[in-house]
């Protein structure tokens, strides 16, 4: 699976897309972050890794801590694959303003 797959499997889950919005706080251990989720640590830690595989965050061992934080480049392939519909519609949409000022007689 490419890059572009596995970050936008990594943020089709709430619960991620949530912890990517407390991480833009402070880097987090494992711990830190579950405790603002009412689930296990385990189940933290499979949200936490599969942020990780969609290279949306990185995790950095401290001794016997993994430290979470953001990986801002993570989100350029994702970056790029909206920017290519928003360059899309501008077009089409420009496409439309042309079309409709053609058609308007001058005043």
């Amino acid at each position: 699976m490419n890059t572009e797959h596995h970050a936008f499997r990594a943020l089709a889950d709430p619960t991620r897309r949530q912890i990517l919005r407390h991480l833009t706080q402070r880097s987090m251990t494992i711990a830190e972050v579950s405790d603002n989720f009412d689930m296990t640590r385990a189940a933290v830690k499979k949200h936490l890794t599969m942020l990780s595989d969609g290279g949306l965050i990185n995790v950095e061992a401290r001794g016997r801590e993994r430290i979470n934080s953001l990986n801002p480049q993570g989100f350029a392939p994702v970056f790029d694959w909206l920017s290519f519909f928003d360059q899309f519609w501008d077009d089409r949409l420009s496409d439309l303003k042309t079309a409709i000022e053609k058609d308007q007689p001058d005043a």
